[in-house]
């Protein structure tokens, strides 16, 4: 059996300078009164906001500096994200393709890809979105069945895709698909691609959500060509690619920190005297709070030194998810309200637009069920 690694973190004095630095940028941002933080998340689409973080140097942090990086560590990375979902900023456009897209072109793309697009989303102009879901396979990405065969000078996709976050707005997609026929290895045979939602071939239907916003999408491919250098990687290596690209999703701290501003919200609403319920309870949340947070710190420290964690981050997934959706129902018990967006009080809007979203929480970026399998297999129990 195999051990989880969590060690022990200290963030180095340059993290703490750049937290000094996001805050100062987020603060400004709010006074200015371009967004309000109690009304957004890490999954509000503001192509504006992301330009002007782009500015401050907050997209592409940790890339070289010849496609539009600042060359900055994972540390100084992580407290940047932490610090941007504290403050609820609206950093929905650039956040997919700055935590996972362009980290997997940068390590596996083709030199031409790299030069194409990591400027773009380090300049804040260039989105992308996930390709990789589909219709009756829930969170099994082996049961993929989107194709892609080979033609002279790159591949043709027939396929779809499903529950697309941002697909009508992005740019790009990285999109999984079958480069061979299914065999006894179920993860045998996939490969990525870089997939221009412009192309030929590509049709991008909404699917609309129980609030009547346009999120998600379902996205058909039909005969849509895709240049050799836009695959990432080698064909056949897409199951390898996209559980690394996955350990870089799940990792994070968005992955505990969605709703983050209502626990903010409640305590600032119950106040410095709570009674003794109330007291339990938030600590009991502030202490897991503080475990997850060190727990995904561990694994920015591992990324730094060139590691794949991939069985701790599907743990931080599993266990954050969790917390995000018990924070809700904790709220509602501690503190009862009529939540409503349009309630002029922040605390309604903040519950009323966690209650919205929270039931996807621990379905996006892979179920509890297909988590727990993975964590079990890297811990050599099956």
């Amino acid at each position: 059996m195999r051990a989880f690694r969590f060690e022990s973190l200290t963030l180095p004095p340059e993290a703490d300078a750049m937290r000094r630095k996001v805050r100062a940028f987020l603060k400004e941002e709010r006074d200015g009164g371009r967004y309000a933080a109690h009304r957004t998340s890490w999954s509000t689409f503001d192509p504006e906001f992301s330009k002007r973080a782009a500015k401050a140097g907050f997209i592409g942090m940790t890339w070289p500096e010849r496609y539009g990086g600042g060359e900055y560590s994972n540390l100084q990375r992580f407290v940047v994200t932490e610090e941007m979902l504290a403050a609820g900023a609206p950093g929905g456009a650039h956040w997919i393709a700055d935590r996972q897209s362009g980290p997997q072109i940068l390590k596996h793309g083709s030199e031409r890809a790299r030069e194409l697009i990591l400027p773009r989303i380090a300049a804040g102009e260039c989105y992308f979105g996930i390709g990789m879901s589909e219709p009756d396979s829930g969170s099994d990405l082996a049961a993929a069945r989107t194709k892609a065969d080979k033609v002279e000078g790159g591949w043709v996709i027939n396929g779809t895709k499903i529950w697309t976050s941002n697909a009508h707005r992005v740019h790009y997609l990285i999109v999984l698909a079958r480069t061979e026929p299914p065999s006894e290895n179920r993860h045998a045979g996939l490969s990525q691609f870089i997939v221009d939602t412009g192309s030929e071939g590509i049709e991008i239907r909404p699917i609309m959500n129980l609030s009547g916003g346009h999120e998600f999408n379902e996205v058909f491919f039909k005969n849509c060509f895709v240049p050799d250098d836009m695959m990432i990687g080698k064909p056949g290596e897409g199951w390898t690619r996209v559980t690394g690209e996955l350990a870089f999703e799940r990792a994070g701290p968005d992955r505990f920190m969605s709703d983050i501003r209502l626990l903010v919200e409640l305590v600032d609403k119950i106040g410095r005297e709570p009674n003794e319920r109330q007291a339990v309870e938030i600590g009991r949340l502030a202490a897991h709070f503080a475990t997850l947070r060190r727990m995904s710190s561990s694994i920015a420290g591992l990324l730094e030194r060139g590691e794949s964690p991939v069985t701790e981050a599907a743990l931080v997934k599993d266990v954050g998810t969790a917390f995000e959706r018990e924070v809700p129902e904790a709220v509602r018990k501690l503190l009862p309200v009529e939540a409503s967006l349009d309630d002029d009080d922040e605390y309604s809007q903040a519950m009323a637009h966690v209650l919205l979203h929270a039931p996807s929480f621990t379905i996006r970026g892979g179920t509890p069920e297909i988590l727990r399998g993975m964590i079990a297999r890297g811990l050599g129990l099956r």
